[in-house]
């Protein structure tokens, strides 16, 4: 299937593990040229040295810090200079803290916003005025299954990631008519760093083994497995690609049937 995406430019924040690395990888292989952040200078370094030795692309990364909006606009902007263009944005960042309602405290629901909500805020602020002069775009923001059905244990995330679909619903509305398609993709549990942490709160918890958290979310699935990044990794491309220019405004599920619900 040709997506259209060679030579393209794409942002992939959180882009040094997990679903972020997959997303650059899958882009790289469809022959994006990148823009890369993390909060560490010298991880986001080698995963762009090493994307574009395998995938023969451009790849240039900044360390970014993506809950402060100055810094984010900073980024797009220093990355805009050096590409002279950025057709693709997608927004990532890590979860909040794993922990029930009782345990939290105001300051921890203040950085979850600036974290899973302001963070998409942010860049669609710097980004989308790009795509608006070129008249061609794909802002794919990526936040979780919980915005459909809430996870045990994750508040946090489950209200705050909440937000996400309004937003994905009214930045589609407003930017349709300069052909820039904005969409939200949601995982379910996939085998990542951050599930890692979770199962071990889980484990904890519940005074089992890991392994044990893993196999009870497999269990939930209609598939009856965990996901593979790359399997995430694929749903983006696809929206990124030119093969999804009537998709917009949509929160796609990427979770294998986790989510039960008619709607």
């Amino acid at each position: 299937m040709n997506t259209g995406l060679k030579d393209r430019v794409a942002i992939v924040a959180a882009s040094s593990s997990g679903l972020g690395r997959a997303v650059a990888e899958g882009l790289a292989e469809e022959g994006c040229h990148l823009a890369l952040c993390s909060r560490s200078q010298v991880r986001i370094e080698a995963v762009a040295k090493a994307i574009a030795a395998e995938y023969g692309v451009r790849a240039w990364a900044r360390a970014l810090d993506v809950t402060q909006p100055l810094a984010v606009a900073e980024f797009v902007a220093a990355a805009a200079r050096e590409f002279g263009r950025i057709d693709i944005c997608v927004t990532n960042a890590g979860g909040p803290p794993a922990k029930p309602f009782a345990s939290t405290t105001i300051e921890e629901w203040r950085q979850a916003m600036d974290l899973n909500l302001l963070s998409h805020v942010a860049f669609a602020r710097c980004v989308l005025p790009i795509m608006q002069q070129a008249r061609w775009g794909r802002f794919l923001m990526i936040s979780s299954v919980a915005v459909k059905q809430p996870i045990e244990g994750l508040v946090l995330s489950n209200t705050v990631r909440g937000a996400v679909p309004g937003l994905t619903r009214t930045l589609a509305n407003e930017y349709g008519p300069d052909n820039i398609l904005v969409n939200n993709l949601c995982p379910g549990y996939t085998r990542t760093d951050r599930l890692i942490e979770l199962a071990k709160v889980k484990a904890l918890a519940q005074g089992t083994e890991t392994e044990e958290a893993f196999d009870d979310w497999a269990r939930n699935t209609a598939l009856r497995r965990l996901a593979e990044p790359r399997e995430f990794a694929d749903a983006v491309v696809f929206l990124a690609s030119e093969r999804a220019a009537f998709i917009t405004g949509q929160s796609l599920l990427v979770d294998g049937g986790f989510y039960k619900g008619a709607l």
